[in-house]
């Protein structure tokens, strides 16, 4: 399911600083509890709205990883230039930069709305393993709760190793735009043609790393079986 909702806005005020926080903090968390009030009325549960969480972090993995996959394959394509082609190659490469950086910006984003209704989820299910008189159920669903949260904890620290690759990539990235801007001729290509192997296997751990996150979340969202 793919469900866009409009976040709470917050008005200005006059109060001091550390009032202020804390009024925003409150704010914060009473918004979170309206959106989950709001789709539980509906019979959208924290558990669908986790589950859809992680298949849009997911596939934006999957994004990212393609554009990572695109924007090293036209870095290479930069050492097999003729002469007047330079100032194109410096430009589809600058735009193969900004793609990847949005697509790095909406993993970050994604990874942290599914922190955000796990916290909420987890919390809720502990809480109502205290509801419980039969002791039995309470059992199966605590032992369930372990499982799940195990899990969850596996995936997201995938989804954050990921994640923590795509900077350095992207640092490496920009140098080289960078440094190209300003020198748009054969020797530059050639100093900075002895960094390709080095980003290459970076950007293949890089791969690799989104790649199982991908598979963690796959195997998450199976474990959860929502809508089954």
């Amino acid at each position: 399911m793919k469900r866009n909702h409009q976040a709470c806005q917050l008005s200005g005020s006059r109060l001091g600083l550390p009032m202020a926080l804390m009024v925003v903090s409150l704010m914060l968390t009473s918004c979170g509890k309206a959106y989950y009030g709001t789709w539980e009325a509906l019979g959208v549960h924290k558990r669908d709205i986790m589950v859809d969480r992680v298949e849009n972090a997911r596939d934006d993995q999957e994004e990212a990883k393609e554009q990572f996959a695109s924007a090293l394959e036209q870095f290479s394509a930069l050492f097999e230039f003729d002469g007047g082609e330079l100032e194109a190659k410096y430009k589809a490469l600058k735009s193969e930069l900004d793609e990847s950086e949005k697509r790095a910006a909406a993993v970050t984003s994604r990874i942290s709305s599914v922190e955000s209704v796990s916290a909420a989820l987890f919390g809720e299910w502990e809480t109502e393993l205290e509801q419980y008189t039969n002791a039995s159920l309470r059992s199966a669903s605590e032992k369930q709760l372990k499982e799940t949260r195990k899990k969850y904890d596996q995936m997201i620290a995938a989804m954050h190793r990921a994640e923590g690759k795509m900077q350095p990539v992207l640092s490496a990235f920009r140098d080289q735009v960078l440094f190209l801007k300003h020198n748009l001729n054969a020797r530059a290509i050639a100093s900075i043609e002895g960094t390709a192997g080095e980003l290459e296997t970076d950007v293949a751990q890089l791969i690799a790393e989104m790649q199982t996150s991908i598979d963690e979340a796959d195997a998450f969202i199976e474990q959860m079986g929502v809508g089954e």
